[in-house]
């Protein structure tokens, strides 16, 4: 018992930079206090002092702000950062290694009894106000981001994001990427051209139109090629570079030069007096 305690205030010094010593983390960390309280009160429960255990969760709620259900079965070294809000339901299953931030929820979809709710592998993070919801599985390693909703299983060392969760692909083929920086150098656009591994619906949508313009590229000098051979005038034309992207040339909100700001302001001044 007191092995698995110093592991779960160990892990908080991992996982948490602004954690300083182990007094300030058993007296100040409420995501520490709700897992002490929840060992006890799974214990309870399993021994079938039902009432005491959901008492004593009761308490940990009021104290720390974190709702875990006393069957709820927990592995090592799990570490709520913040806490506040989270909610953790009777049939969910946490592997070790795990981290859940605030807002998050472990919740089911049904009123049957039996399993309905989340089972978490080995090393899971749950981002900030993340819902994972039925009796689904996140596989080890993966991630959920901030505030999306999961209710399908995911993968191990997948990614997820949005609403419904989606799983993103954070690698790509190294040949796809250079094609990408390739064109996007052609094109003079690189902002999305040279994302590597970032998890960004975005630029993943964005990569997938530089691949579909390098093909087009490709298939338009061979057509120029063809044409040349059989003796048509093709001019050799330069794309052009498209610019930076920048708001203020598009808005309709003209910029004052200083003086006229000064200006706007003094007449503005003489008005109100």
């Amino acid at each position: 018992m007191f092995d698995r305690l110093r592991e779960d205030i160990r892990c908080v010094f991992d996982r948490d930079p602004a954690a300083r010593h182990t007094f300030e983390v058993v007296t100040t960390y409420p995501g520490v206090h709700a897992l002490i309280m929840h060992r006890a009160s799974h214990a309870l429960w399993n021994a079938g002092l039902k009432w005491l255990a959901r008492w004593l969760a009761m308490f940990s709620r009021w104290f720390t702000g974190i709702e875990i259900h006393p069957g709820a079965q927990i592995g090592r070294r799990f570490f709520i950062d913040h806490g506040m809000g989270v909610v953790i339901g009777e049939t969910a299953e946490i592997g070790d290694d795990c981290t859940l931030y605030h807002g998050v929820t472990l919740g089911g979809t049904s009123w049957k009894k039996g399993k309905r709710h989340p089972t978490l592998g080995n090393d899971v993070v749950i981002g900030a106000g993340a819902k994972v919801l039925g009796p689904i599985t996140i596989g080890d390693g993966a991630r959920v981001g901030s505030n999306a909703v999961v209710l399908k299983d995911v993968h191990p060392n997948a990614t997820v994001v949005g609403v419904p969760g989606r799983v993103v692909e954070a690698r790509r083929p190294v040949e796809k990427s250079e094609t990408r920086e390739a064109i996007a150098r052609k094109m003079g656009f690189d902002a999305y051209g040279t994302t590597k591994e970032m998890p960004d619906p975005v630029a993943t949508a964005i990569n997938a139109m530089l691949d579909h313009i390098h093909v087009m590229d490709k298939k338009l000098e061979e057509v120029c090629r063809g044409l040349k051979g059989l003796g048509a005038e093709v001019a050799d034309l330069q794309l052009p570079d498209l610019g930076p992207c920048e708001i203020s040339s598009t808005s309709p909100v003209q910029e004052l030069e200083p003086d006229q700001e000064e200006g706007d302001s003094n007449s503005s001044r003489a008005d109100n007096s």
